[in-house]
């Protein structure tokens, strides 16, 4: 395992434990793409590569050798205007204007370990021994420009590691238009794409359809991964699914503007590539000025999708995550929001409190309203004073109230934004994104701040230090509620007015690493109108995400299941809330939303001091069941059992790793008159070894219930759920 080099064939070989990905360097010295895919030895690499003469309409660029052109061939990183008509994963505007570049192999070295990424959130490896580097440096002689391509291999985990780095070695000016993170040619297209969409409140659906010739793929504009479209895709074999077939996934670490596109070519092959969006981006490299690009993670698994989502979860709840709650399990926390939205008292918090503690909850957070004279949306973002009407006594009164309930004390904030009502605006109008003489359009009555400017940074950082320093507070949801509009910044000169977004960027993961860094005992959570920013940029940063402001359990059966195709349970804020659900209106059990809360970080969102003496115990052997689980929720293996995507039921397995334990969750959403009986065959356990359901006794063979499978019971009515839990005797 590691990467080699076979000097004699020019020839990278990089492998994992079951992982190949092989790159070779034409005697001109332009790489091109070998292999991705199952582990193989390295006896006749060279063979691979096939190579043929085409049409006068594909240039070849070497007369000596016809079989290459650029148009044509398997690249590893494609530029623009020399005869590949694809899209390229680069491309410069040279100082006279013109944008043709060629980069070729100019050297290259292997070492042990994994360098961070200069003000990007990347993977990491905890020790030397647990990954490899390539770094493979392209000349562009004649443009001054080097292209640093970075690979780095997990040995134990199948994953590989894509950057690259832009560095203008001239003597002008140049002008990146393009720089994406990653980019592999496959050698034909007989696959399916895979990506995870939808909106606010239906965030990460899965939608799957075949290729076809031309582009395809996803993207976001709006200056934040979004609830659109998630930065991931996979291609899988035809007939690939949960359990076989090839899967090729590739996830990009990061929080802005992105493109994920795969595009089918004449001869029937297919380029796949990822980065930040060129669409209104670009980006001035004076002489000595560098450009890294974020990093892009590729998972190949031969063993379906549910492989190589176990392979992302372990990757980034493991080496992704960071800090004190990496590796800690996760308090069960209740959230004001839905019970009281800005309409509240220190005294009704303290209720709500009180009823969590005697519930066996941990933390309370006090959501929005606690500040400025924020008594509706429209008002006081930026002003990070607590409001006296509310709080007379401030906010470390309050805490200390809820810490001697036995309770810890969270906060929400939204620190990126502004309200043209608010103190903050009034004295910096220009601090907010904006273009000179334009409208500035608002979203939820507020602008976003430019965290492209230092100043903004620092002065945002102040406030919410301030603050988290005023009070022992120990959690903090971030919060952000719109995208960007006229992305424009008062400091930036005119030909670096492209630059704004991603310097936004390079703003806002400056300010989360001083916070995250300054308070590590506080857990952090990432939010975005729910699910408009859960990437593992932000996961770098803060282990976890409010996963969607829609949390009606029925609905959260297709997010929750879609955002696990990437994502680790461990990243998921997963709450129950009253019914009629306040997004939808529907009417669930409080054991059904139960079950789909507890698969992921979970809490409480509706006013405790309304239940019944009835639903206080239910919630009470709630929370007490999770605190068993959450060790095994948090940090288990995940099995997708039957999809809500493809039918009426759900179910879910989530075991430990050494399969000494799992937890099954089955939900059938409407009932069915006369129908069959049910089996639900179960995954991840040893089958030899025999396991104790615990809450009906009987020992069941792993063999039995992964083959002959477990018998459901007869469930009466709409929105039905049951968990089991097995323990190895």
């Amino acid at each position: 395992m590691g990467i080699q080099f076979h000097s004699g064939e020019r020839i990278f070989h990089i492998q994992s434990r079951a992982t190949s990905y092989v790159l070779q360097l034409l005697p001109t010295g332009v790489p091109v793409h070998i292999y991705w895919g199952r582990a193989i030895r390295a006896t006749a690499l060279s063979s691979i590569l096939q190579r043929t003469e085409r049409c006068s309409f594909s240039p070849s660029p070497y007369p000596e050798d016809m079989s290459i052109s650029f148009d044509t061939i398997s690249q590893e990183y494609p530029s623009y205007g020399v005869g590949d008509f694809r899209h390229p994963a680069y491309q410069i505007q040279a100082p006279d204007g013109t944008t043709a570049s060629e980069a070729v192999y100019d050297t290259h070295r292997i070492y042990r370990g994994k360098p961070a990424l200069q003000g990007l959130p990347a993977t990491y490896a905890e020790h030397e021994d647990e990954a490899e580097t390539l770094e493979l440096e392209l000349l562009d002689a004649v443009a001054g420009l080097r292209i640093i391509l970075s690979y780095t291999v997990f040995n134990e985990l199948n994953a590989i590691t894509r950057s690259v780095r832009f560095i203008n070695e001239g003597a002008g000016d140049l002008k990146l238009l393009r720089g994406l993170s990653m980019s592999v040619d496959l050698r034909d297209s007989s696959y399916d794409l895979l990506h995870l969409s939808g909106s606010w409140a239906r965030e990460r659906y899965v939608e799957r359809r075949p290729l076809a010739s031309g582009m395809q793929g996803v993207e976001s504009r709006r200056g934040a991964s979004s609830h659109a479209h998630n930065p991931f895709i996979a291609l899988l074999s035809k007939g690939a699914d949960e359990d076989h077939g090839e899967v090729y996934g590739v996830s990009l670490v990061y929080s802005g503007s992105f493109t994920a596109q795969a595009e089918v070519e004449p001869y029937k092959t297919t380029r796949v590539s990822m980065g930040i969006n060129p669409f209104d981006f670009n980006w001035l490299l004076e002489p000595g000025e560098s450009f890294q690009t974020p990093e892009a993670v590729l998972v190949f698994s031969a063993a379906g999708l549910g492989a190589m989502s176990r392979t992302y979860h372990k990757l980034y709840r493991t080496r992704l995550a960071r800090g004190t709650f990496r590796d800690r399990t996760r308090p069960v926390l209740v959230n004001n929001w839905e019970a009281t939205y800005f309409d509240f008292t220190a005294d009704k918090i303290e209720d709500i409190a009180r009823a969590g503690s005697e519930l066996g909850m941990e933390l309370f957070v006090l959501d929005d309203g606690w500040f400025g004279h924020r008594d509706n949306d429209r008002s006081s973002l930026g002003d990070w004073v607590v409001d006296p009407n509310k709080l007379p006594e401030g906010l470390e009164d309050l805490a200390r109230r809820v810490n001697k309930l036995d309770m810890q004390f969270g906060l929400w904030f939204e620190p990126e934004m502004i309200s043209p009502d608010s103190e903050l605006y009034r004295q910096h109008p220009d601090w907010c994104l904006h273009v000179q003489e334009r409208r500035r359009t608002l979203a939820r009555t507020q602008l976003v701040l430019d965290f492209s400017r230092e100043d903004v940074c620092q002065a945002i950082g102040d406030r919410i230090a301030a603050v988290l320093r005023s009070a022992p507070i120990t959690y903090v949801k971030w919060d952000m509620n719109r995208n960007m509009t006229e992305i424009g910044s008062a400091q930036l000169l005119p030909e670096r007015q492209r630059e704004t977004a991603h310097r936004y960027m390079l703003g806002l993961y400056s300010v989360l690493e001083r916070i995250t860094s300054e308070f590590p005992d506080v857990l952090f959570e990432s939010c975005s109108g729910g699910g408009g920013r859960f990437d593992p940029g932000m996961l770098f940063y803060m282990p976890q995400t409010w996963t969607s402001d829609n949390t009606d359990a029925v609905s959260r059966l297709k997010i929750q299941y879609g955002t696990s195709i990437v994502y680790p349970l461990s990243a998921m804020g997963s709450h129950v809330s009253a019914v009629p659900n306040h997004q939808v209106q529907r009417n669930t059990s409080l054991e059904l939303r139960g079950h789909v809360a507890m698969s992921g970080n979970f809490g409480y969102e509706l006013d405790l001091t309304k239940f019944t003496e009835e639903e206080k115990a239910a919630v009470k052997a709630q929370v007490a069941l999770y605190k068993e689980l959450r060790p095994l929720v948090q940090f288990g293996e995940q099995y997708r059992l039957l999809s809500p995507f493809e039918g009426n039921e759900t179910a879910w397995l989530i075991a430990a790793e050494d399969q000494s334990e799992a937890v099954v969750v089955y939900v059938r959403t409407l009932a069915e008159p006369n129908d069959k009986l049910y089996y639900l065959r179960l995954k991840g356990l040893n089958p030899d070894a025999d396991y104790e359901w615990l809450e009906g006794g009987g020992v069941y063979g792993g063999d039995h219930l992964m083959y002959a499978g477990l018998p459901l019971p007869a469930l009466h009515g709409d929105f039905q759920s049951i968990l089991w839990r097995f323990r190895r005797v």
